[in-house]
This record gives structure tokens, C-alpha cells and sequence, in this order.
């Protein structure tokens, strides 16, 4: 017979793989929460712990994620998680510096050669635009030159 897990030693396990947000480890721990349990009283003891931290959760999904996608689709991902203004103002500055090189390096993984005309520009553009990187980003990323090297 299978040993039940406390929900404490569930929260443990989610965060050994990795960083989770308080509203995100309170939503998979409320489904395995019974009568009596307190899912509020196990991320507070968490927090206090500092097994659970919104800045290493938001450093973290920031870590994951820039490689791939710019700054608006981060910051709404990071809002999602209820993250806190402070917390938000601190990694959108941080963002704020390499945007426009994650983008000319998300663009030239994807499209190698320079657009030959206005339609391939414009694909290209949305691309970027789908990922969330700025309009001034993508202008930048698209006037920057691209040799067979790259």
C-alpha cells in the first residue's frame, strides 16, 4: 500500500524541482488539501522557511524564459503569478537592458539570412511581436546586419 504524503513534504517535493510561485504551489496543493488542512498555514511556514521565495521564483522563470521571449510576455507571465510591484519593477529593469540583444539573437536563430522583401520583413516582425519583445526592439533587431556567419 502506497504511503500518503503529507502536504508539507508535497510542497517540499514541487519545490526541489524547482521554483514555484505562492499561487502556483497553492493551487496544486489545494487539490490534495482534505478537511482540516490549511494550505495558507504550510506557505507561510514556507516563506518564513525561505523555502519559498518570490525572488528566486521570478529570477528563475526570468532565467528560463529570456533566451526565448522578451519583456512584455515575462512580465505577464510573472503578473500571472501574482507577483508583487516591487518584485515586477526590479525585473523589468534588469530586462530592460538586454531586450534588444535577445532579440536580434532570437531572430537570427530563427531566420539566418536577412528578409529579401517586405513580406518576409513583416513575418519576421510578428515573430518577434508573438515572442513579446518591444516595437522599438524589433526595429533594431531587424536593422541589424546579419552575415553568413551567424
Amino acid at each position: 500500500m502506497k504511503q500518503k504524503i503529507s502536504l508539507k513534504g508535497r510542497a517540499l517535493r514541487y519545490l526541489s524541482m524547482r521554483e514555484h510561485s505562492r499561487a502556483e504551489l497553492f493551487r496544486k496543493l489545494s487539490s490534495h488539501a482534505e478537511e482540516g488542512d490549511d494550505v495558507d498555514v504550510i506557505l507561510d511556514w514556507l516563506e518564513v522557511n525561505n523555502f519559498l521565495s518570490i525572488e528566486r521564483f521570478s529570477d528563475s522563470l526570468v532565467n528560463r524564459r529570456s533566451g526565448r521571449f522578451g519583456n512584455h510576455r515575462i512580465l505577464a507571465e510573472l503578473q500571472s503569478h501574482n507577483v508583487d510591484a516591487s518584485e515586477m519593477g526590479r525585473i523589468k529593469s534588469e530586462l530592460a537592458e538586454s531586450e534588444t540583444s535577445r532579440a536580434v539573437e532570437v531572430l537570427f536563430r530563427k531566420f539566418p539570412h536577412p528578409p529579401l522583401n517586405q513580406n518576409e520583413r513583416l513575418k519576421q516582425s510578428r515573430f518577434l511581436q508573438q515572442r513579446g519583445f518591444s516595437g522599438k526592439s524589433i526595429q533594431l533587431a531587424l536593422k541589424t546586419e546579419r552575415t553568413a556567419n551567424d
